[in-house]
């Protein structure tokens, strides 16, 4: 990956709805070459899709809850149909196994503490394997779907003459 993969990136982070013509205008290449260079970085996974980025408010889902989930078994099975199940509920925005403790970090959204209270108690404090589930109300997002940073590019070497 170069500058300019690196610089089509940060512009579709940015916009994803860019066209192939007005990208390559502002990386300073033809559309062709261009398209091929979205396409590659497309083919090799560099960009896995693209989606519009929604108001959870508007929606009906501004109630949001990080849940750390600590399990009482971690053998290879339980975390399987853990992981399995977990997928399998809508509200869950997020999820992440970590190491140490917790083993999770869940996000969630739901319409209001009344229908986080069900789907706590319902569906996440019966999936396979959880010991506890601590929940902390989100007050506000500080920073969202900021897209990542560019990774700074060593110079190169100047050649000797």
């Amino acid at each position: 990956m170069d500058a300019i993969d690196r610089k089509i990136i940060a512009l579709l982070q940015e916009d994803g709805r860019l066209t192939v013509t007005e990208l390559a205008q502002r990386v300073g290449l033809s559309a062709a070459p261009c398209h091929r260079r979205l396409r590659e970085l497309e083919r090799t996974g560099a960009i896995k899709g693209y989606r519009a980025v929604v108001d959870p408010a508007a929606l009906g889902l501004g109630f949001e809850v990080l849940i750390s989930v600590t399990m009482d078994r971690e053998d290879a099975g339980t975390i399987d149909a853990f992981e399995r199940s977990l997928v399998g509920v809508a509200e869950v925005r997020h999820a992440e196994r970590l190491f140490g403790e917790p083993d999770y970090i869940i996000r969630v959204a739901t319409a209001d503490i009344a229908a986080y209270q069900r789907l706590r108690d319902e569906k996440l404090a019966t999936l396979p394997g959880v010991r506890r589930l601590t929940s902390t109300i989100v007050m506000k997002s500080v920073v969202d779907e900021r897209p990542y940073p560019q990774p700074s590019v060593p110079p190169r070497p100047k050649r000797a003459r």
